[in-house]
């Protein structure tokens, strides 16, 4: 650990990147993944769960905390970290995305966004500098700056204009951010789909000399294909010795394919998601609790995992409990995707080290092909 935000790189294969990350609350091993902890919980899981199951990071999100319980309740009660019961690192979006997507009556302007809560009508608004206020008040440790994530497919000059906005409010957070040793705040590249638009914001953001950059805007609905030609257009701009964070991703492969184009962090609400609707991500591949298949398959979803939850239940049982709506089969099937999940990425950063990420990336795949079950 150390009292200062930093980053060094411990091994590189082809592109692909393993570091460490050392902050005042904590070591992030990367590549990391971080489960979502929304509104300051990792649903259907315990803090200490999901610590076992050697998550170094987590996230939260301003715009759900920001409206329940509230930023400045939060800090009277001692920030997230105490609130939840989690010591170690927290990241916090900035939450651009969720106002953009829930939030109801949206105004935006060179100011900020004004917008209505989701939740009850309650009228607010969000400025960059209020963005990080507020990741202030909730004294996450990775801050992330305010940014307009557009829609895709979208035309390209409403890509340009949220993009050269994004640019500005970066700028705005920079400042409010100020001088914080043990913390860091990201910048967002945006650029939608066109890769010129991507270079010139990631060139923007190298040039405000930030502590991490993030790859935004990506994993909305488009091809896996264009999320990756954007990654390959953008990580070569980025300084090397910053971390690279792409938000909202992913599958297992989408994980693999940008590690090998230099990513280094990760979140998504897949892993938690799917638990609690009977989907269970394995070495064999996805495996749907609700099949009738599995009604009086004895086996467990990995006879060779660490966690109980996917070597010591049938399929029969966790195929009940899915079935009954039982809460238990949420829980069970969420720490087995977390699980799979954090098993995954010490596999990628064994096989960096090991300087064989490309035959780990095959061998992975084809193992998620073969599965041991037919297709879902």
């Amino acid at each position: 650990m150390s009292d200062q935000f930093t980053f060094r790189l411990l091994a590189t294969d082809g592109d692909a990147r393993r570091g460490e990350i050392s902050m005042p609350r904590g070591t992030i091993r990367t590549p990391a993944f971080m489960p979502v902890g929304t509104g300051g919980t990792v649903k259907a899981m315990y803090m200490d769960q999901v610590r076992e199951l050697g998550a170094d990071i987590i996230l939260g999100n301003t715009y759900h905390l920001m409206l329940r319980p509230g930023a400045e309740r939060m800090a009277r009660l001692g920030g997230l970290h105490e609130f939840a019961r989690w010591p170690w690192p927290i990241l916090t979006d900035s939450g651009g995305f969720q106002v953009m997507s829930l939030a109801q009556l949206r105004k935006l302007t060179e100011k900020g966004v004004t917008f209505k809560s989701h939740i009850d009508g309650v009228a607010y608004e969000m400025t960059p500098e209020r963005s990080i206020e507020i990741q202030g008040l909730l004294d996450s440790d990775i801050q992330m700056q305010l940014d307009e994530c557009v829609a895709l497919p979208a035309e390209p000059a409403e890509i340009e204009r949220a993009m050269e906005l994004s640019l500005r409010w970066a700028e705005r957070c920079k400042t409010a951010f100020g001088d914080q040793p043990g913390k860091a705040m990201f910048g967002i590249v945006q650029g939608g789909d066109i890769a010129a638009l991507r270079v010139r914001s990631a060139e923007a953001l190298k040039a405000m000399d930030l502590k991490g950059y993030a790859v935004g805007g990506l994993a909305v609905g488009e091809p896996q294909s264009v999320m990756l030609e954007m990654l390959e257009a953008t990580c070569p701009v980025l300084p090397a010795e910053k971390p690279r964070y792409l938000m909202g991703v992913g599958t297992p492969d989408d994980i693999v394919k940008s590690v090998m184009r230099g990513i280094d962090m990760f979140d998504c609400v897949m892993p938690t998601r799917a638990g609690r609707h009977g989907l269970a991500y394995t070495r064999h591949g996805k495996i749907n609790l609700k099949n009738a298949r599995h009604a009086e398959d004895p086996r467990p979803l990995d006879e060779e995992s660490a966690c109980p939850a996917a070597r010591d239940y049938s399929r029969a049982y966790l195929h009940h409990l899915v079935k009954s709506g039982e809460n238990l089969a949420g829980m069970l099937l969420t720490w087995n995707n977390l699980s799979y999940y954090q098993d995954l990425m010490q596999g990628i950063r064994d096989a960096i080290e090991a300087g064989r990420m490309a035959d780990f990336a095959t061998e992975t795949a084809e193992q998620w092909a073969r599965g041991d079950l037919p297709p879902v």
